[in-house]
């Protein structure tokens, strides 16, 4: 995974809470890759007055897959079909600075736990969300393109490419397109820890006295595989119920631990803005 730092820029310099802002990218990779639903962001055209804004599947990596990271970083790819909208436009869009490609933002969030504190002003979630700003490109090469369809497909379940029936036929290939995006920016935010009362809450015995404050951890459960009406396969692969449980055992101790941390000490709004 790329160690290197995102430079602070325009777009993806972390004005609010600035002491939650992280630009390291292991961390913000290591988010992209365990959120399901990417949200990829892009304006469809010059008289379209808002963005569109699409749910996709997608994951950081590198191509190929023994390039040295010294010298290049991680691209985002992301699976889509051959007539969609954002597809199209990426193979006639051009960036601000003229190169090919289309101009988008990828978010990815997860909520850890519910923070509820001594009056609802104060009350949050503790969080992690990363936003990623870059230029997508469609993926012409067919090795290039079978590798990312393999990393996107394990990153729903690792080793499940594999498992099924591969490679892909010829219409299979032609419906589905891969983006990549060249990633120029990014930022990501973290909140964790207990609530984080104002002074002025904590002063009053009779609220401290009738308030339950706490955290309630929050994380996305994976259920008992249940088998389709024409499997033929008596027992759940081992690769399968490895994972179930591995990455639920993950989900609840990440929230639990998120937790139980120290939170920053509340400041001023001015100076959580600044």
């Amino acid at each position: 995974m790329d160690s290197h730092t995102y430079p602070k820029g325009t777009a993806n310099s972390v004005n609010r809470y600035r002491n939650r802002a992280t630009y390291d990218a292991p961390t913000i990779h290591a988010l992209v890759n365990s959120t399901p639903v990417l949200h990829v962001s892009f304006v469809p055209d010059l008289t379209t007055p808002v963005p569109a804004i699409l749910p996709m599947i997608g994951k950081m990596g590198l191509y190929p897959p023994n390039a040295s990271l010294d010298n290049d970083a991680e691209s985002c790819y992301l699976h889509g079909y051959v007539s969609s909208r954002l597809m199209k436009l990426a193979t006639t869009s051009h960036s601000p600075d003229g190169d090919p490609g289309l101009p988008v933002c990828v978010a990815a969030t997860k909520v850890d736990g519910l923070v509820l504190s001594l009056t609802p002003n104060s009350h949050s979630y503790n969080y992690r969300s990363a936003v990623l700003f870059g230029v997508a490109t469609l993926v012409e090469d067919v090795d290039e393109k079978l590798w990312a369809m393999e990393l996107i497909t394990n990153a729903v379940v690792p080793e499940r490419w594999k498992n099924t029936r591969v490679p892909p036929d010829g219409a299979e290939m032609q419906s589905t397109r891969i983006l990549k995006v060249r990633v120029t920016g990014a930022s990501g935010k973290v909140r964790e820890g207990g609530p984080n009362d104002e002074r002025k809450d904590m002063k009053r015995e009779e609220v401290l006295d009738s308030v339950w404050t706490g955290v309630v951890p929050r994380w996305e459960v994976l259920g008992k595989p249940v088998a389709s009406s024409y499997n033929r396969v008596e027992k759940v692969p081992e690769y399968l119920g490895t994972f179930v449980q591995e990455e639920n055992e993950r989900r609840e101790m990440e929230a639990k631990d998120a937790a139980v941390k120290v939170a920053p000490q509340r400041k001023s709004k001015k100076t959580e803005e600044d």
